[in-house]
């Protein structure tokens, strides 16, 4: 099935994304993360666990079927996370590179919906 493939892809690219970017806000030091927005450092690592969280989400329980109602879960609560980076990058006043968190999280949004359809046909 196409459709399962090409969100397998996604997943696999949004999990090394989101795994590479989460683990990175965990391990860097809080001044290396300065950006244009100053953010305290517990919002940092709380973001990090989240992305490293959702990263595991993506792949895990899909693969696993072990409650693969998880996965969409997990892509939605990133969608969450790249629209308020988006929204950031936005009012930092950096206006074209906010396609980027929007792509991501778009793509994130087609893995939520995909998988979600997904899990409804296989529970019918």
């Amino acid at each position: 099935m196409k459709l399962n493939k090409g969100l397998w892809v996604a997943q696999g690219l949004l999990a090394a994304l989101f795994l590479f970017a989460g683990v990175s806000k965990l391990v860097l030091p809080i001044e290396a993360m300065a950006g244009p927005v100053a953010f305290p450092g517990w919002f940092l690592r709380f973001i990090g666990i989240a992305e490293t969280l959702g990263a595991v989400g993506l792949i895990l329980p899909w693969l696993f079927q072990i409650r693969p109602e998880l996965t969409p879960l997990a892509a939605s609560g990133l969608v969450i996370i790249m629209l308020g980076a988006t929204a950031v990058t936005l009012i930092s006043g950096m206006g074209a590179a906010a396609v980027v968190p929007f792509a991501v999280g778009a793509l994130a949004a087609w893995v939520a919906y995909g998988r979600a359809q997904l899990t409804l046909l296989r529970a019918a």
